[in-house]
């Protein structure tokens, strides 16, 4: 079984990647927020750097839906040692799926498929898709499946939610089924794993599962993928929880963070969006989000979350 860590904006860039990679049990694939420029930003440039991602299988996501920018950012990502890129069809924020990119493009499988023949025409790339089910309604999923089954994808990352479900309900496993029974592709699943049961479930539902992508589950629990590998017949014994060992990657975050960005502001934007995730792992935490969430000095921010391990337990 291999476990992945999904690309979350603005949350699982490399600074973050690494202190996870320091402290926790590995992916064993990383994959970076999505690069969204033909000319990639200085921060896009810094997350995909290989000095700074070592020791890590790391790859690059895409969100475009012009061929002509895909194939000049993976002729670049080579230059840096790339060999696999991801294309982001499942991203659901309005603004992106407006642009018909993202889960946007999956309304317009003509599209898809015209800009997948080029891509995968030209490109000497391996390439895998991380995608929804469509955009609003899952009619849309059999013939997308009938689309992706055409090329020879690296891998297909599922999250079987449509785009107007954004993280809500249920994912709908009826559809995942069908790609389950049906694909050529090599899947992945993706969605809504928080606990060692919500993977056992899955395994039993869909035995043959290799492959699967987990995002939030790891930022609230990052212990989880050594715990899913404890549960998995072929993993091993996963290491407990320990309180101490997550202040210091709590710490060395925020020193991480306040190399590279500057100002208390930006820095504490950064951790905040975290803490929205890991303060669900302690029990009582409500006082001390509050504070979290209303520093605006580092100083304030240290103190806030000192006190939380220092009278609180972790409840994984």
């Amino acid at each position: 079984m291999q476990f992945y860590l999904a690309p979350m904006e603005g949350l699982t860039g490399y600074v973050y990647r690494n202190a996870y990679h320091k402290y926790f049990p590995a992916a064993d694939r990383y994959f970076t927020p999505f690069i969204t420029n033909k000319k990639m930003s200085s921060r896009e440039r810094n997350d995909i750097l290989p000095e700074h991602n070592e020791g890590m299988t790391v790859i690059p996501q895409i969100l475009t839906n012009q061929a002509e920018d895909f194939l000049f950012l993976t002729k670049e990502l080579r230059e840096y040692g790339y060999d696999t890129v991801n294309l982001n069809l499942g991203c659901p924020s309005g603004t992106v799926v407006a642009k018909r990119r993202g889960s946007g493009l999956l309304a317009w499988p003509n599209t898809l498929d015209a800009f997948l023949d080029e891509i995968f025409s030209s490109c000497d790339c391996r390439i895998s898709i991380k995608t929804r089910l469509g955009t609003t309604d899952t009619d849309e999923w059999e013939d997308l499946l009938t689309v992706y089954d055409k090329y020879p994808l690296e891998e297909l990352i599922i999250h079987p939610r449509i785009q107007k479900d954004f993280y809500k309900f249920t994912p709908r496993m009826e559809c995942y089924r069908t790609a389950y029974e049906t694909s050529r592709c090599s899947l992945c699943y993706n969605g809504d794993i928080f606990s060692p049961d919500d993977f056992q479930n899955l395994c039993r539902e869909f035995p043959d599962t290799e492959k699967v992508m987990l995002g939030r589950g790891v930022l609230q629990n990052p212990w989880l993928i050594g715990m899913l590998r404890s549960a998995d017949p072929a993993g091993g014994e996963a290491s407990a929880p320990d309180k101490e060992l997550l202040h210091a990657f709590c710490e060395d975050l925020c020193a991480g963070y306040a190399c590279v960005i500057s100002g208390d502001k930006n820095v504490l934007f950064k951790l905040k969006a975290l803490w929205i995730y890991l303060g669900m792992s302690f029990t009582n935490p409500q006082k001390y989000l509050k504070k979290i969430k209303k520093a605006n000095r580092l100083a304030e921010y240290e103190e806030a979350v000192d006190a939380l391990f220092r009278e609180q337990e972790l409840i994984l």
